[in-house]
């Protein structure tokens, strides 16, 4: 290998490892019924999300602002 490759191979490896964070959780609140969940995405549009985000799938543990 090249000693000319070696910043690029470097700067294409830091990239990757920086996307690597999971999706934080969110309630879900039904339009409808009131209904809540706790899920990563949304489940459609007759549903409204909670402003706080969690690290966990059941919605305990709270992120820290960024």
């Amino acid at each position: 290998m090249s000693i000319r490759r070696l910043p690029i191979l470097l700067l294409l490896l830091a990239g990757t490892a920086a996307s690597g964070a999971p999706a934080p959780w969110y309630w879900w609140t039904s339009k409808v019924d009131g209904a809540r969940g706790c899920m990563q995405t949304s489940p459609g549009p007759g549903w409204s999300q909670e402003p706080m985000a969690f690290k966990d799938a059941r919605c305990r543990i709270r992120l820290a602002p960024r």
